[in-house]
């Protein structure tokens, strides 16, 4: 995949999604409207100006104006919510130089007051469980499959490069690609399941890995391991058929596929059907449109890169959204609200 193309999407769908999300008269987001803006500005004019290298520019003002805001900005709540008022004072004030708002100027003066007051002259105030820090630390400690499944693609990942370049089709043909004419021809079943643990780079796994280290926790939270790996594997599987089946009735071309990203939108397709099921829990509305706007940006991402199969992602979000309506248990798991993870 070109590296240039994926930052350069990035540049442009991340800052319109903060403006869509975040575009009100007055309130808090007014950082976050002018940083969006600012992004797409050097964006676009990279584009005008510097079009082989607009990607990697507008990628750079992305990652340095709302990328690492963002994730400053969690863990500042979160020291906050620890009342370690001293450190998130100082987070604040290093990440005031990505994200010069008044709004976190404000935030900033409110530590340097609490962190001014005598020990023990306020009662505590209670920590959310979704930023309690025992909480994050156990980001795997409840979701045994996902750390298997990334850790069984990162292995895989390692057997690729033993063999060569990842890139040579080759080589992917001898390690287990699927390919509709190996699969339908010799009947070699094998290849709906091993693609789904070869990617065609270093780039194209870290993507897919870090999509399952955010959707996959609070999912199988949710609906346990075994139902998670079910929905996995199952969705992998039922994307790598259904690019056969379109590839043999000449819906799509497909000579080579490799990648988990079948077995991804499974997931989200499962947290579809989790969420709809359960859609009179606190905020789950909310989260299903999030869920809706991940497929939007990926739908938008495969008709923009031709190296994606779109076919591959829609089978697999299909085969995810029905798993999600029959194995999701009938209550919510402990820990795994999906308003809270």
């Amino acid at each position: 995949m070109d590296l240039n193309h994926i930052l350069l999407f990035l540049a442009l769908v991340s800052p319109l999604l903060v403006l869509a999300r975040a575009w009100r008269p007055g309130g808090p987001y007014r950082g976050w409207r002018i940083a969006a803006l600012v992004v797409l500005g050097i964006t676009g004019t990279a584009w005008i100006f510097w079009r082989a290298a607009a990607g990697y520019i507008g990628g750079a003002a992305w990652f340095a104006l709302l990328f690492i805001p963002a994730i400053g900005l969690r863990k500042m709540t979160e020291l906050a919510a620890r009342q370690d008022y001293k450190p998130a004072r100082k987070l604040g004030q290093a990440l005031q130089i990505f994200h010069p708002s008044a709004e976190l100027r404000e935030q900033i003066n409110l530590f340097r007051a609490l962190e001014s007051r005598q020990p023990g002259a306020f009662a505590s105030p209670p920590i959310p469980r979704d930023i309690a820090p025992e909480h994050r630390h156990r980001h795997f400690r409840h979701a045994p499959a996902v750390l298997i499944f990334i850790l069984l693609n990162a292995a895989a990942f390692l057997f690729e490069i033993s063999f060569g370049d990842w890139n040579d089709p080759e080589i992917l043909h001898q390690i287990g690609a699927l390919e509709p004419y190996a699969v339908v021809v010799q009947g070699e079943y094998w290849r709906l399941f091993t693609a789904l643990f070869l990617h065609g780079g270093f780039l194209h796994l870290l993507f897919n890995l870090f999509a399952l280290y955010v959707l996959g926790p609070p999912l199988e939270r949710s609906i346990g391991a075994v139902r998670f790996a079910m929905c996995y594997l199952i969705s992998g599987l039922a994307s790598s058929t259904g690019v056969v089946v379109l590839t043999v009735i000449g819906v799509v071309q497909v000579a080579q596929l490799v990648g988990a990203s079948g077995c991804i939108m499974g997931i989200v397709g499962a947290w579809a059907g989790f969420l709809l099921r359960h859609r009179h829990a606190p905020h789950a509305k909310q989260r299903l449109i999030n869920v809706l706007m991940i497929v939007a940006i990926q739908t938008a991402f495969d008709l923009s890169t031709p190296q994606v199969s779109m076919a591959a992602h829609l089978c697999g979000l299909i085969a995810g959204f029905l798993l999600g309506l029959v194995l999701s248990p009938r209550a919510i798991a402990r820990g795994g609200d999906p308003a809270r993870n």
